[in-house]
């Protein structure tokens, strides 16, 4: 008997294609200065606020993430985000992840982050405990990059003018596949709830 199917999924708000442009061109802005090939680059267009990672999952919970997800947006309105400054986690002076932030209405986003939480954690999905930080992920150092590397990275991202970035309208929430491959991972969109 073959094991049931598992995929790897996610859910997230997607962003406009003009948010994924400028995206890009902050990432080619950031890519000039890592002289030391440091970080490894996402690819631009799969870019994606995460709400929240389900991980590895049974393909028959499908339906039931999507029910719980249909009442998670009950009541949610349509956000007005923004892209907003750079950071790195854990911290600059050795930065594991570098970020573009997301402003905006933050305290309707929590609160949908919150309503999902709530909606998918009776399916076997654990709340997640770290405080919500939301963020569009630009890079993630390369295991083989040296401390003194990923410092000078750190310390670029806190001296970087990154200019205007642009707005936009987060009007659904996405339920998203993710396969990894050896060139990056790979995005399917397995269901679209509206919001407002």
């Amino acid at each position: 008997m073959n094991p049931p199917e598992s995929l790897r999924l996610f859910i997230a708000l997607e962003l406009p294609t003009l948010v994924l442009e400028s995206l890009s061109n902050l990432q080619v802005r950031l890519k000039s200065a890592d002289n030391h090939k440091a970080i490894r680059w996402s690819a631009a267009g799969g870019m994606h606020l995460t709400l929240k990672f389900l991980g590895e999952t049974p393909a028959e919970q499908v339906e039931n993430i999507k029910t719980a997800l249909a009442r998670a947006v009950e009541g949610q309105k349509a956000l007005s985000l923004r892209v907003e400054g750079l950071g790195c986690f854990p911290h600059q002076g050795a930065p594991r992840v570098i970020w573009a932030g997301v402003g905006g209405a933050l305290p309707a986003l929590h609160a949908l982050r919150n309503a999902v939480e709530r909606e998918v954690a009776p399916l076997g999905f654990p709340t997640e405990a770290r405080p919500f930080s939301p963020h569009l992920t630009l890079g993630r150092a390369r295991p083989e990059s040296s401390k003194m590397a990923l410092s000078a990275m750190g310390q670029t991202v806190a001296g970087f003018q990154v200019g205007a970035l642009p707005s936009w309208e987060a009007h659904r929430l996405s339920l998203m596949r993710s396969q990894p491959t050896p060139s990056g991972s790979i995005y399917t969109q397995l269901a679209e709830l509206s919001l407002g």
